[in-house]
């Protein structure tokens, strides 16, 4: 997966954790939310400073948030909430 990357590091875990903690029980998404586990979780704890980043954590909440984009059609042209991404604001 070769993305661009407009969307910075910090704000993709605050975009996936706040998905998860959103919508993380919604049927429609069980599938994307089972696959993306670790990622999400990654996300949320990196996010509320539970835990420090590594290279490979940022790897997992990455593909989480590329995964995201590629599901909602849409390219990463440096989203700064969820609302945005899902065309709420």
């Amino acid at each position: 997966m070769t993305q661009a990357t407009n969307t910075p590091f910090s704000k993709r875990c605050e975009i996936v954790s706040e998905l998860w903690m959103k919508y993380g029980s919604e049927e429609v998404l069980s599938d994307f939310m089972s696959y993306n586990d670790l990622g999400l979780a990654l996300a949320f704890a990196i996010h509320e400073d539970i835990v420090k980043t590594t290279t490979l954590a940022e790897a997992y909440v990455n593909e989480t948030f590329d995964l995201l984009l590629e599901a909602m059609k849409l390219e990463d042209v440096g989203y700064q909430g969820l609302d945005q991404i899902l065309s709420l604001d």
